[in-house]
């Protein structure tokens, strides 16, 4: 008996700027023109640290996923390598958008935006800016970045200043940037170094692949101005957010608080960490709850049976 596999993974790439992001379109087997819904990670990780599992999660639903790796990491082009900029990274979900709506294999009428911690922000973000999609998820998303900033701790963050210094003096005489580790140890200047952070973080790496742990640090003063939560109240079709109740890098007060504004808001609350939704019973619970969000808002046709 031949088995057939529910969806049909393509590796794709598309255009951004002055580069192009790499990524894989998930397709449903036996559906004619699914909905579809774009998936973006967090700081500075790749779609290969288990983007894939939800997007084959949605595809077996009869959803169509596009997942992206950001300019400047992993296989995607860039350079300089390692460089996280909010501004680009927004121009690449524009980019992955501008991909769906000229994709003949999706309905381009249902598209709906999936973002994780960072991405969960920038999902927020993109969600306000673009009225014609039809949904959108925040899953454990950063919302503010002051808010993470003093989870991070006072002293955490004048241990990074050196870096910064030196980074933003490579800048200046345009040498390769200083980087600055995304996640370490407690008490390690990093970007994030609470208890779960640096295990988290390599929990999510597929065996046999090496994740580069850095980032250049000029990015820091952006993060700390960042805060997408603002745009809740903009966004103004159905949106799920996924929280974390224990979380350590993105509060959830803070977050909550964002996604009352959100006019079509739905908020999900876990008790797990922040780092816990990608794997096990948390990523099970999460994975139902967003197909049936998304079954809701896109209505997809039943993707072909494995016989």
């Amino acid at each position: 008996m031949t088995t057939s596999q529910p969806y049909t993974r393509r590796d794709i790439t598309f255009s951004s700027g002055d580069s192009r992001c790499a990524g894989w379109l998930y397709l449903p087997t036996g559906v004619t023109s699914p909905p579809v819904v774009v998936l973006g990670h967090g700081l500075g990780a790749t779609r290969e640290m288990r983007l894939d599992a939800f997007a084959e999660r949605f595809a077996q639903a009869g959803i169509a996923a596009v997942a992206f790796t950001y300019r400047h990491f992993g296989d995607s082009g860039g350079h300089p390598r390692q460089l996280l900029s909010i501004k680009r990274q927004l121009a690449d979900w524009d980019a992955a958008l501008a991909y769906v709506t000229s994709c003949p294999d999706v309905d381009r009428a249902r598209v709906a935006v999936w973002g994780s911690s960072f991405g969960g922000g920038h999902a927020i973000t993109v969600a306000s800016r673009h009225p014609e999609l039809r949904a959108a998820v925040a899953q454990c998303p950063f919302t503010d970045g002051l808010a993470s900033a003093l989870a991070l701790g006072p002293m955490a963050s004048l241990r990074i200043t050196p870096v910064l210094a030196r980074d933003l003096s490579a800048r200046v005489r345009g040498k390769a940037p200083a980087m600055v580790p995304i996640a370490a140890p407690p008490g390690s200047p990093a970007l994030m170094n609470a208890p779960d952070a640096l295990p988290g973080y390599q929990a999510l790496q597929p065996p046999g692949t090496t994740f580069r742990n850095e980032v250049a640090a000029r990015v820091i003063p952006t993060i700390a101005g960042y805060r997408p939560g603002r745009a809740a109240r903009k966004v103004t079709m159905p949106i799920l957010f996924c929280v974390s109740d224990t979380d350590s890098v993105t509060p959830p007060a803070q977050t909550l608080r964002y996604a009352a504004t959100a006019p079509l808001g739905e908020i999900k609350r876990y008790d797990a960490g922040h780092f816990d939704f990608y794997n096990g019973e948390t990523f099970e619970a999460l994975v139902r709850d967003q197909v049936a969000f998304l079954s809701r808002q896109l209505h997809p046709a039943p993707a072909a049976s494995t016989p």
